[in-house]
């Protein structure tokens, strides 16, 4: 199998299973308990929290853990909205993840005021619009570090300037550039910022928030007193610690991870273009995630394109994995000027530790191939595009 959808999901590292299964044998105890069993596992829990807090470039007393990126979004915009009520503005981009976009809608549908400001064709937000979106009754700006779909890196230190100088706070998902770039919360200036572990090679039910110290933030989940009030639950150990040990050994491997995969990556760009005709590049030429390739294949349906790679072995996407089973056009594609029959045929492919030389050779053998004979029975005109 060649598996290239690693934005969607990314394959447990050895390391992380065997220390997760070392913790479902033998650490079993609820982190709440007083009793050694479940004393241990609460160490289990703020080991991995200051693993995750060093990784991300953060203080340890800074991260909370959640049940997903999606959650961690979730908590970070209607915690804040909910903190400040006399500020009913929430501004955000076109092109956020549905994490983002849904909670957007659902702040519009109980009376706020969103401002959806838009992307130039690379996908950039345009910081002009910005700045007229946000007023003094802005309590939240929310603006992905970089785009799920074509990869696009944001001017996150722009946003945060002008995000302040309305007294806004700031909320950046950087779910997608978390372990592929290199950057320190901290030092980022936003005041919350969240990450997921299945996208660093980690198990999937796992996120965190990273909230700065003085951020107003109320919980909107319930119960308990884990997470430190903030998230109510009995805390999955299981998934923590083996998040905390992707986060460990995520430095490890990125320097080496980052050359191999942005020289793959590079490869299987240019070998695409000289071997397929009619075909456009979608997001910025630069400021973007390098291992992240999102092409239109002109007159084709991506659909055909994804079931006849499948059949070969080779796993892709259309785009963002919450949004796969929609029949709707990508609102990121739309955003960025897509005509619709371009958005229609566009294929997502993204590289993570695992692929090889090899992937990228048995991808640019079989995908030629199948967009020439998929051409062959459609009724396009590549004249006419």
């Amino acid at each position: 199998m060649v598996y290239l959808d690693n934005n969607a999901t990314t394959p447990l590292d050895p390391a992380v299973v065997e220390k997760m299964t070392q913790v479902m044998s033998e650490y079993f105890g609820n982190p709440s308990s007083l009793y050694p069993i479940g004393r241990k596992a609460k160490d289990l829990i703020n080991e991995a929290r200051a693993r995750v807090a060093a990784a991300v470039g953060a203080s340890k007393a800074s991260i909370y853990f959640t049940g997903s990126g999606t959650e961690a979004d979730n908590q970070a915009i209607l915690g804040v909205m909910d903190a400040l009520p006399d500020k009913k503005e929430f501004v955000t981009s076109s092109i956020e993840h549905p994490a983002v976009a849904e909670t957007a809608a659902y702040l519009e549908r109980r009376g706020f005021k969103v401002t959806y400001v838009p992307v130039d064709s690379t996908g950039t937000v345009d910081l002009d619009a910005l700045r007229s979106a946000v007023t003094p009754q802005t309590a939240l700006v929310s603006v992905m570090h970089a785009n799920n779909e074509i990869g696009t890196i944001q001017p996150i230190a722009d946003v945060v300037r002008i995000a302040r100088e309305q007294g806004a706070l700031i909320h950046t998902d950087a779910v997608q550039s978390f372990g592929k770039i290199p950057f320190r919360a901290d030092d980022l200036g936003v005041d919350l910022l969240t990450i997921s572990s299945h996208k660093i090679y980690g198990p999937k039910g796992v996120g965190a928030l990273y909230v700065r110290k003085g951020t107003p933030l109320r919980p909107f989940i319930h119960g308990g007193h884990q997470e430190r009030g903030l998230r109510a639950g009995t805390e999955n150990t299981i998934g923590i610690v083996g998040f905390g040990e992707a986060a460990r050994i995520l430095p490890l491997h990125f320097e080496a991870d980052s050359l191999r995969l942005h020289r793959l990556a590079d490869r299987l760009k240019s070998g695409l273009e000289a071997a397929v005709p009619k075909i456009h590049f979608n997001g910025h030429p630069h400021n973007r995630i390098p291992t992240t390739l999102s092409y239109a294949f002109l007159g084709l349906e991506s659909e055909a394109i994804l079931l006849s790679l499948a059949t070969k072995g080779i796993s892709v996407s259309t785009g963002s994995a919450c949004s796969e089973d929609s029949e709707e056009v990508s609102h990121v594609l739309q955003a960025i000027g897509l005509r619709p029959e371009f958005a229609r045929s566009t294929v997502r492919m993204s590289l993570g530790r695992f692929n090889t030389d090899a992937d990228v050779d048995e991808v640019l053998r079989v995908l030629p191939e199948v967009v020439a004979s998929l051409r062959k029975i459609s009724a396009w005109n590549p004249d006419e595009i």
